[in-house]
């Protein structure tokens, strides 16, 4: 048998602090203290606990040129087997083959160690992201003040007030006004269906490609309505239609170049309680007509930024720039919009069908009706989006 070592691995020296009730009668700490040696795979799931002699075999092993098990020692060859199952060390038996695709499929998308490392880790599954703030009562400003103190100034000064120069203050225009009505829309109204051209317009300005420029066959940049890291535009959007005139509910992909859905398989539960899952529990979004998962594709990107250390951070750019780009054509056309990190790839990548070391979620935005009245809460402190809704309710 062949063996090397997985093609991205971290080893952490992790404490671990628990109350010790003994220490404490005896005049110590009331403490006790537990050391552990664990390994991060980015292609495994979970961490790995490992000891001493399996760490220094793990370092003496090479990532990339493989060896023959016959050439270890006794004492290594004693280690193999386990570091083999737990997917640390990657063999050509064909009864590890789902370690060693994973492994492949790593190595195959040039990944830059420790965005892989990053991205595998800070994914969520099952999260209520809600009732974790209820619990750790957190929901609130005032909440927030009172458990976590004060926090950094909301203005940074770096000078004397006497010496700023004074800008002056420009009369706005109608794009200024747009911008004051941006806000993150917290009461969708649920019942109220989207009209489908509605929806095609607010797709076709955020994720349609504009223009296309050929460089051959198979070679092709797009150009759209917002900037991309390199011009690649690797971010895919994946629709879950709830509530759209004309269009059956579920899950879709959209295909940028021919502005057109692709439907896609139904989720294992209704559509709704997906959603919500998707979001972690975010009610508050989750009534949105339409919710777009954006998911990079990172072939697509780490084809020019090999290895790059600065290549994930340009896909976490992109999405920023679609929301904003999502936000602002929903005000212009009178929606509500969101944008949320705070979702669960896990249970999306699930959905969706996802392999989340080719394509995987990185935000979720969504846009649809507004509510007719504010039941959560919002940031609008210019009162540019409620009050002057009312004031023209009444009017009408």
């Amino acid at each position: 048998m062949r063996i090397r070592r997985c093609a991205v691995l971290f080893l952490e020296p992790r404490e671990e602090v628990d109350f010790d009730l003994g220490s404490l009668l005896t005049g110590g700490t009331g403490l006790s203290r537990t050391r552990r040696w664990l390994a991060l795979a980015a292609h495994l799931d979970a961490e790995v606990e490992v000891d001493a002699a399996q760490r220094e075999l793990l370092g003496r092993l090479s990532p990339g040129e493989w060896c023959g098990t016959d050439s270890l020692d006794a004492e290594e060859s004693a280690l193999v087997a386990g570091l083999v199952d737990s997917g640390l060390v990657i063999s050509d038996d064909e009864r590890q083959a789902a370690h060693r695709e994973r492994d492949e499929v790593l190595r195959a998308g040039h990944w830059w160690p420790p965005a892989a490392m990053m991205h595998r880790l800070a994914r969520w599954e099952g999260m209520d992201s809600v009732s974790s703030m209820e619990a750790n009562e957190l929901t609130t400003a005032a909440d927030l003040r009172r458990k976590l103190g004060p926090p950094p100034t909301h203005a940074l000064e770096r000078g004397d007030a006497p010496e700023r120069v004074p800008l002056p203050r420009v009369e706005g225009n109608g794009f200024d006004a747009m911008l004051a009505r941006r806000a993150t829309c917290r009461n969708f109204d649920g019942e109220r269906a989207l009209p489908l051209a509605l929806c095609a317009h607010m797709l076709q300005r955020v994720f349609a490609a504009q223009a296309q420029v050929r460089v051959g066959e198979d070679t092709v940049f797009l150009k759209k309505h917002t900037p991309s890291g390199g011009g690649l535009h690797p971010t895919e959007a994946y629709l879950i239609v709830q509530n759209v005139e004309g269009l059956a509910p579920g899950l879709y992909h959209y295909h940028a170049v021919e502005h057109a859905l692709e439907r896609l398989p139904s989720p294992d539960e209704p559509l709704e309680q997906f959603a919500r899952r998707a979001l972690a529990g975010q009610h508050w979004f989750s009534d949105a007509a339409v919710l777009a998962v954006l998911a990079p594709r990172y072939a697509r990107s780490f084809w020019k930024y090999r290895q790059h250390a600065k290549a994930y951070r340009a896909l976490v750019l992109d999405s920023g720039h679609l929301s904003q780009t999502l936000y602002l054509s929903a005000t212009e056309l009178g929606l509500g919009a969101f944008v949320t990190s705070a979702i669960n790839e896990v249970d999306i990548e699930r959905g969706f069908g996802l392999d989340p070391l080719a394509e995987g979620p990185l935000a979720v935005c969504g846009f649809g009706w507004r509510a007719q009245r504010m039941t959560t809460s919002e940031f609008d402190p210019a009162e540019e989006v409620w009050l002057r809704t009312a004031d023209a309710a009444e009017e009408g």
